[in-house]
């Protein structure tokens, strides 16, 4: 291997280290903010910004009135929610099928539905609290490479440039992802039907399905994982 090509390499590995790392930060903080450990029902839409202001959607759009860098300074987009199910446990990224479509439509910098002018988002995270076991699960994903691996970029290309979509603009986008079979052949509501029958109905003659379903998750979304036990306040093994 050339000089060259191996300092590519290394370089290659730097960076992979340095997002491995910031998406620990990034997990390590979301699961022990106040939002998660104080509220009694958690649901909600939030930007994260690189200084670790967490906004909820309402009112990071009414704080962009102000400040009109505000946009460039999201950092994480992020879902929170509770959940009861192990198919949401273990499968954060499958619980709303509009998150990436709403995070993807935030960094282009649009204002529609759940989705506000985020143009500095890199990442996106689901922030599930599981009340049985008292659990926090933390999932954040590269938003680029979630958009690449589920087609948004071709999805929203019709829209680049503009600052503004109707309702039907941003209803056709949403109704298309959705439809996408991306986990094995299945879309990602047909994804969840399984995983829930094979999780709650005990149906074991779907495990290859889900088996397939779960190496789809991984490839696509590529997450970093993290759980926090409320019960000690601390990290366990995911």
């Amino acid at each position: 291997m050339k000089v060259d090509e191996l300092l590519k390499v290394l370089e290659n590995i730097k960076i992979d280290e340095n997002k491995i790392r910031e998406r620990r930060q990034i997990a390590e903080y979301l699961a022990q903010m106040p939002h998660v450990n104080e509220s009694p029902r958690i649901y909600y839409y939030y930007i994260m910004t690189r200084n670790e202001d967490i906004y909820n959607i309402y009112s990071y759009n009414h704080f962009l009135h102000y400040d009109k860098y505000l946009s460039e300074d999201a950092y994480v987009y992020v879902y929170v929610n509770d959940v009861y199910h192990p198919t949401d446990y273990y499968f954060p990224f499958l619980i709303h099928r509009y998150l990436l479509p709403y995070a993807y439509l935030s960094k282009l910098g649009i204002d529609k539905y759940y989705a506000v002018p985020a143009i500095g988002l890199e990442y996106v995270a689901v922030v599930i609290r599981y009340p049985n076991i008292k659990h926090v699960v933390v999932e954040v994903a590269d938003i680029d490479t979630v958009a690449t691996n589920t087609n948004l970029p071709t999805l929203t290309r019709d829209i680049l440039g503009t600052e503004e979509i109707s309702s039907s603009e941003a209803d056709n986008i949403l109704s298309r992802f959705s439809s996408q079979e991306l986990f094995a052949g299945y879309d990602l509501n047909e994804a969840r039907g399984i995983i829930y029958r094979y999780y709650e109905n005990h149906d074991t003659s779907l495990a290859v399905e889900v088996e397939a379903i779960k190496d789809a998750y991984t490839r696509i979304f590529k997450p970093y994982r993290l759980v926090y036990d409320l019960n000690t306040n601390r990290f366990i093994q995911a």
